[in-house]
């Protein structure tokens, strides 16, 4: 698609300076109503049909963990990866990195040293670290539903001795929040990092356009991906409806909220982790819209899990709310609602609120450096 194809009715072009993070491909379709408001939406949805005939594109290689590791599972819908260095002996209960499953490799937490949450951990104390690699969903797994993902995460803590500490980023926070809620005795402790556990909570652009936007508008988009929810697909429609944002300044825009200090190196290694996007299966994306985004049904109590109804006053354990005063991706309101709703007592829960955007919370060198140190000692007083 040509930049003279994005044209809008008037003859101008939709808003390239966007104001919201568009790294997370779960939140795209939201980002891009968001951007292009009411004249631009209909131009959306118009492109939808034209990416079904997009040309494959060149892709940079997949993206690289920075630390060591091995695979100590391979499941259907993920690798664990145990970052335990070789001869080590793991000290204390398991933290398992449930990295966010919303169209970006979990490489986000392992992104480069110095620039790596799991080398935060591990300096802190907490040597046995582990990250779910969520698989890129392929159509025989576009079927696949939230129960899928909760079975194969309880049977990662039940593989580990069946007790962890659970650190979950982004989407993975409140699939993190479900396990627990769902298995309060297999979790230590909680961290919901940027998780929207309370999706109703705030102004957010994303909970406006979740409640705007039809629940078609987002099948539609599953069904053009032949039952899955394509993070290519997205990727280049907004890409080619913003394209000097996302061929010229994407990377000057996305590394302020990285806190980037070695630009030319650092970019490579982005475009290895932004331009290998993943699919999800539509069925999951579909309920995460539906049941969470729209309904808010985890944080009422009315989501089932596995065959039971999920309350979060059935966590009581120690958590951690970790929110950025920048996220309009997951606003702090929805990360920091949580304490209101979780049976944790007030003298267990801990929050903090930090400078910064939503993919800053895990990758930015500065809160690696001065903020998860501190949870990672937190998280090693309850072992």
């Amino acid at each position: 698609m040509s930049q003279a194809t994005a044209k809008l009715e008037d003859g101008s072009h939709p808003v390239c300076c966007p104001h919201t993070e568009h790294s997370v491909p779960l939140f795209w379709p939201f980002a891009a109503a968001i951007e292009m408001q009411e004249r631009g939406l209909r131009l959306f949805q118009d492109n939808l049909k034209f990416l079904q005939e997009v040309e494959r594109i060149q892709v940079p290689p997949p993206p690289e963990w920075a630390t060591p590791n091995r695979i100590r599972l391979d499941m259907d819908t993920m690798r664990l990866r145990d970052f335990l260095p070789k001869g080590e002996q793991g000290g204390g209960y398991p933290v398992v990195i449930d990295a966010p499953y919303a169209g970006h490799s979990a490489t986000i937490t392992d992104f480069d040293k110095g620039q790596s949450l799991v080398e935060a951990l591990q300096a802190a104390g907490l040597r046995h670290v582990l990250v779910t690699d969520w698989k890129s969903a392929t159509r025989d797994m576009r079927d696949y539903d939230i129960d899928k993902y909760l079975t194969e995460l309880n049977a990662v803590i039940d593989d580990l001795g069946g007790v962890v500490h659970l650190v979950g980023l982004c989407q993975g926070g409140w699939m993190s929040a479900m396990l627990a809620a769902r298995f309060p005795n297999k979790v230590r402790t909680l961290v919901l990092a940027g998780a929207p556990i309370d999706t109703d909570a705030g102004n957010g652009p994303i909970k406006q356009m979740a409640h705007k936007l039809p629940l078609q508008f987002y099948e539609e988009m599953v069904a053009a991906g032949d039952g899955l929810m394509r993070g290519s697909f997205m990727l280049a429609g907004w890409k080619n409806m913003h394209p000097d944002k996302q061929y010229v300044e994407k990377y000057i825009d996305l590394y302020q909220h990285i806190e980037d200090k070695d630009y030319i190196g650092h970019t490579e290694r982005f475009e290895r982790w932004y331009e290998n996007p993943l699919d999800l299966p539509g069925r999951y994306y579909l309920q995460a819209i539906d049941d969470l985004f729209k309904n808010n049904r985890f944080a009422r109590g009315e989501f089932i899990g596995l065959g039971r109804k999920l309350n979060l006053k059935d966590i009581k354990i120690p958590v951690y709310l970790l929110a950025g005063d920048r996220d309009d991706i997951t606003t702090k309101e929805q990360v920091f609602n949580a304490e209101k709703l979780l049976g944790t007592p007030p003298d267990l829960i801990r929050k903090k609120l930090v400078p910064g955007g939503h993919i800053g919370l895990f990758m930015g060198s500065n809160i690696l450096r001065d903020v998860w140190p501190e949870i990672g000692k937190w998280i090693g007083s309850y072992n």
